[in-house]
């Protein structure tokens, strides 16, 4: 991804076959050493490409993915009325938990600070 960032912004300057000097010294300037095999594969893979154009087709792909946030918004329609009556349990199991916690610090006979 560094490689691929490097190389965008170098296009973003205005050299669109951008050099593998270039891409080396940009990322040089943050601290990575560059691999050249990895430099000249990004290179040859996008010589003489529209980057715009591989950009879109990037992002319409992107669009396709699903990204998990579906079937969280569709829960709450059907468990709204169920969610405000089990709340109440839920609080004493964590009362539970807390009570026990502190009654296994007090068997032990020392504290983390005493």
């Amino acid at each position: 991804m560094r490689y691929v960032a490097a190389y965008l912004l170098c296009a973003l300057g205005g050299n669109s076959s951008p050099s593998a000097a270039q891409i080396e010294k940009i990322l040089s300037s943050v601290g990575i050493e560059a691999e050249s095999d990895k430099i000249n594969k990004i290179i040859g893979e996008l010589k003489g490409k529209d980057l715009e154009e591989l950009i879109a087709e990037g992002s319409k792909k992107l669009a396709s993915v699903p990204s998990g946030g579906g079937a969280v918004a569709a829960a709450p329609a059907g468990g709204a009325a169920p969610a405000a009556g089990g709340a109440a349990p839920a609080e004493a199991k964590k009362e539970e938990k807390k009570d026990e916690s502190e009654e296994s610090d007090d068997d032990m006979g020392f504290g983390l600070f005493d």
